[in-house]
């Protein structure tokens, strides 16, 4: 068996495309949460807590896409879908209680500051890892 047999390949075709996209948003996220943290934390810490939870987050779907295997495509779709509750939870909360976040997180209003990319980013994330496992039960024999 070589190095990459048996490893389940997730940067190929969409799994390109998600990886630049949690990369891209992890990039932004750690960027803006390290700034307002550093600057601006008794503005809205519950808001920029939030923010660097994301980058934590996209960095570790970022970096377990790019590691592929197994293991890591069931890392990513546990924290793809802790993603998504988040996301859902926080997008419900700033529409219902909007005077508990002074300043706006990465998953206000379901990402609208984002064009809506990390409400559908993880979708789109569980969709790949499910189809990605998919096809190598098929491509085994399993």
């Amino acid at each position: 068996m070589t190095a990459t047999e048996g490893t389940t390949r997730l940067v190929e075709g969409p799994g390109m495309l998600l990886v630049w996209l949690y990369g891209v948003m992890s990039v932004g996220a750690v960027s803006r949460s390290i700034y307002q943290i550093a600057t601006e934390f008794d503005r809205a810490p519950l808001a920029y807590a939030l923010s660097a939870v994301a980058a934590v987050v996209y960095a570790f779907i970022t970096y377990t896409l790019v590691r592929g295997g197994e293991t890591a495509r069931r890392a990513a779709l546990v924290c793809c879908a802790a993603e998504l509750v988040g996301v859902l939870t926080v997008g419900t909360w700033t529409l219902v209680d909007p005077s508990a976040f002074p300043d706006a997180t990465v998953w206000s209003d379901y990402g609208y500051g984002y064009i809506f990319i990390p409400v559908l980013l993880p979708v789109t994330g569980i969709w790949w890892l499910r189809r990605s496992r998919a096809s190598v039960k098929v491509g085994s024999g399993k």
